[in-house]
């Protein structure tokens, strides 16, 4: 096997991988972005609403106690409506105190009060989870995990890709979601009411939308769709309390890249940083891939501030 058919195996390798992963990373930012985009909320709690959809599937995994190869996808999907309630009822005796028309008044239309209390709710999700569930790592084991599917070879003998099958089903759950959550935004009337309550709320109110409410579902919306992406996630990746911490800052990397206001756009932000920081392991040690993602984000902000899809002016 000569060193080009060792190197063409190796980066066709990391470009799979990096597809994979960033499937997971563009629905963790989707979640966020449907928040942001819709709410103008900057939610640090996103990340610890992730770890809490985690955990949940964690325990109806556990409760079902099948071996089966559907059992952890059943539990995922079983997180989600209870994931879509917490997000509901946060935003309805919470986060609705501090955004809408009460907050038009207030200096920064809010945001101050906004960051504190979510960050406040970070810090309780992640103490609270320290505190019920302790530090041990766990992972919802699946058979897919421990195998994979080999593609090839591709060069005469040589030259194989390696596919995890835990991790491809993963990422085509997520393509099925975006694919979904697309059709419901701009085929469904709750689709329109979101964007309409997006672009223009006080027109949207003199239409009859309640403006409120479709906040709410747009939290709860982005609350599941982020858990969602955690249980996939935990198929693959053993967790801990403070998970979030550690993906937040790759959600707003993603969001800002897809560009502020983009929904879609930040799935693709979330793709591309997967691409980048399995890329980067190609000639950077594991440690360092998280400088390459920051490397790739400040250069493309650096020339083109907006994003890869967002709008050069504000929505009015």
């Amino acid at each position: 096997m000569t060193e080009l058919q060792i190197f063409s195996e190796a980066l066709l390798q990391a470009l799979a991988a990096g597809l994979l992963v960033g499937g997971l990373y563009g629905l963790m930012c989707l979640g966020l972005a449907m928040i942001f985009s819709i709410m103008r909320v900057i939610n640090f709690a996103q990340g610890d609403f992730m770890m809490l959809g985690m955990y949940v599937a964690y325990f109806f995994f556990m409760l079902l106690g099948t071996q089966s190869v559907l059992g952890p996808y059943v539990s995922i999907l079983l997180t989600v409506p209870i994931m879509f309630m917490a997000g509901y009822l946060v935003h309805y005796f919470l986060i609705s105190k501090v955004t809408g028309s009460r907050t038009a008044s207030l200096e920064g239309e809010g945001h101050y009060a906004q960051l504190v209390l979510t960050l406040g709710l970070a810090l309780i999700l992640q103490n609270g989870g320290m505190m019920l569930f302790g530090s041990q790592l766990v992972s919802i084991r699946t058979p897919l995990s421990s195998s994979a599917w080999e593609v090839g070879p591709m060069w005469g003998d040589f030259v194989s890709i390696f596919i995890n099958k835990g991790r491809g089903v993963a990422a085509i759950i997520s393509l099925l979601v975006i694919v979904l959550f697309t059709l419901l935004v701009h085929r469904t009337r709750l689709g329109k009411s979101l964007r309409a309550a997006a672009d223009n709320p006080v027109a949207s109110s003199y239409m009859g939308i309640d403006v409120n409410r479709a906040y709410r579902i747009a939290f709860a919306l982005g609350t599941c769709i982020t858990a969602l992406a955690g249980g996939l996630l935990a198929t693959n990746y053993p967790f801990h309390p403070f998970v979030g911490l550690e993906f937040v800052i790759i959600m707003y990397a993603g969001v800002v890249l897809g560009g502020m206001g983009s929904i879609l756009g930040a799935f693709w932000g979330g793709m591309a940083i997967g691409l980048v920081q399995q890329l980067s392991s190609l000639v950077l040690p594991t440690q360092l891939q998280n400088a390459a993602i920051f490397v790739f984000f400040l250069l493309i902000v650096t020339l083109r501030p907006q994003g890869l899809f967002g709008r050069v002016s504000e929505r009015t």
